[in-house]
């Protein structure tokens, strides 16, 4: 959806898809239009007529072998993929309903924290989405009448003129402080750096309320109550993070794809989360008991955090701070939820035809899991959770296991080339399935889901085997357009020339490996 061309009518549209969202979402058929449920009834019978009548190649003599290895591997994987989804229906049927009445509980008793600290990062953010942001803060602060602190870190007076005018105008009657930073130094890491030694300096305390987020993201309904509750019910609670929905203004099928990655997101968190544990501590909206966050090594961890890898030598994350409190709250065995009720909405705009940010994106996040998942790893089942740990273990596996099927589809057409076409029946109708169940965790359905499901799956996986061989590699054109490793002299160019050589004999052995397993290729010497 492209954005609207003047500030009104960006405003006026921003504010009616924001209020559409904030209400209830539909339930089982209520998703399905008359439309959709033809769609559905349409693709499931190409699919069922084209097992059918189409010529079976899967149990051929000379294709066996490849059938046995895709359907080893489907098994493997849609078990691990139901697992989730059993765990995550668990946590919200058994789970969940308690934690949240016994928050309800403790709120309507009157508990609420000492102080909140409210720390946000904003870049040349767009006005409009700026000024919903901050009014999003303010109606609950005034609602809940929580004493809050806004701590904004910001690299120019563009954004802090917009935030004191709005809340001079709309927030002058209400018990909040409001504290800019202007950082002297490039990059979020900074600023959310020094907005901490800020908190710091001004006495903040261990059982105080810290809330994590960007700015770009508005809060939905009873965010403050339904998170801050969740402190007071559970003494031992250190972190959460929250529900998100995503508005995205650029191309439709950037939109699709964001929607379907956020209904993956809420199946996954609620699996992850009945290990009182969550793979990430998202910086859209998390929130943080103060104890941990105004030690000075979780201080450093966000301002400096580093890997030291044998080839690329020391050097320094650009992005990921979700990531890196994340792994400082898990090394100390803290224990963290999500809260699937309390949602924020992340507002994207995207120019141009959304490829090359959908790329950019993936080689970001696939960068800061590889950087991080390595030494999480490292801590071991008993430090993060059996189920968790394991979960840090597969996605090292997934990215090369995600690659065979389709390597084997194209490698055998030089065998027998109707095979790739029995393949294609296989992967749309399994993605379907897939889909029906994420459609639970979505306001509506979109059979174009299964398509973006299974590309989304490829380029992830080959972006991530890239970004294996390349960890020092980082792009982030949010903020001011950063890069890391992407040097030019003598010792940059040694070291990229041994990661492609590294990349390069990797997929060859990949593909080598697979072509003698089926056959295609003869072992030497008659071995």
């Amino acid at each position: 959806m492209k954005a609207p061309e003047t500030n009104y009518a960006f405003e006026k549209h921003l504010d009616n898809w924001l209020r559409q969202l904030s209400g209830a979402a539909p339930i089982g058929l209520a998703k399905w239009s008359v439309r959709r449920l033809l769609q559905l009834a349409l693709l499931l019978s190409a699919l069922v007529a084209a097992m059918v009548f189409w010529p079976n190649n899967f149990f051929h003599p000379d294709l066996i072998q490849i059938t046995f290895v895709l359907g080893t591997l489907g098994i493997w994987r849609f078990g691990w993929w139901f697992t989730h989804a059993v765990r995550a229906e668990v946590f919200a049927r058994s789970r969940w309903p308690g934690k949240r009445r016994r928050a309800e509980a403790v709120w309507r008793a009157g508990w609420r924290p000492r102080r909140l600290h409210i720390q946000m990062t904003t870049y040349y953010e767009e006005p409009a989405i700026t000024r919903r942001v901050i009014g999003s803060i303010l109606g609950q602060i005034r609602r809940e009448g929580i004493p809050t602190t806004l701590w904004i870190g910001t690299g120019s007076s563009y954004d802090e003129e917009i935030i004191t005018h709005f809340v001079r105008t709309h927030g002058a009657d209400l018990d909040a402080e409001l504290v800019f930073l202007r950082q002297n130094q490039p990059g979020k890491r900074m600023a959310i750096g020094m907005i901490l030694r800020a908190m710091n300096r001004a006495g903040i305390k261990p059982d105080d309320l810290v809330i994590f987020m960007d700015g770009d993201a508005v809060y939905g309904r009873d965010v403050l109550e339904k998170t801050c509750s969740m402190f007071g019910a559970d003494p031992e609670l250190q972190a959460l993070t929250t529900n998100e929905e995503v508005l995205c203004y650029g191309p439709d099928w950037i939109q699709s794809w964001l929607s379907m990655r956020f209904a993956q997101r809420r199946l996954a968190m609620q699996s992850h989360a009945m290990s009182d544990r969550v793979l990430t501590l998202t910086g859209r909206m998390s929130v943080f008991r103060a104890r941990h966050i105004i030690d000075e090594r979780f201080i450093r961890t966000i301002e400096a955090d580093h890997l030291d890898h044998w080839l690329w030598g020391r050097f320094r994350f650009l992005s990921g701070d979700d990531k890196s409190t994340w792994y400082h709250l898990l090394s100390k065995r803290a224990k963290m939820t999500y809260v699937p009720d309390a949602c924020v909405y992340t507002i994207e705009q995207i120019d141009g035809s959304g490829t090359g940010r959908m790329v950019q994106n993936f080689r970001r996040w696939s960068g800061n899991m590889l950087r991080n998942g390595a030494r999480a790893i490292a801590l071991g089942p008993r430090v993060a959770k059996p189920f968790i740990w394991w979960c840090l273990v597969d996605q090292r596996i997934a990215m090369w296991t995600m690659l065979v099927s389709p390597t084997l589809a194209f490698l055998t057409l030089f065998i027998e080339r109707a095979y790739l076409l029995h393949c294609l029946i296989w992967i749309v109708l399994s993605r379907t399935i897939l889909c029906l169940f994420l459609f639970r965790y979505a306001r509506s359905t979109d059979l174009t889901w299964p398509f973006i499901l299974y590309f989304n799956q490829i380029i992830n996986a080959g972006v991530k085997v890239y970004m294996i061989f390349h960890l020092s590699k980082q792009k982030w054109s949010n903020r001011g357009n950063q890069t890391a490793g992407n040097g030019t002299g003598l010792r940059d160019k040694l070291q990229n020339a041994m990661a492609k050589f590294q990349l390069i004999t990797a997929v060859t052995a990949f593909i080598t490996g697979l072509a003698l397993y089926i056959g295609l290729l003869d072992l030497p010497g008659g071995f």
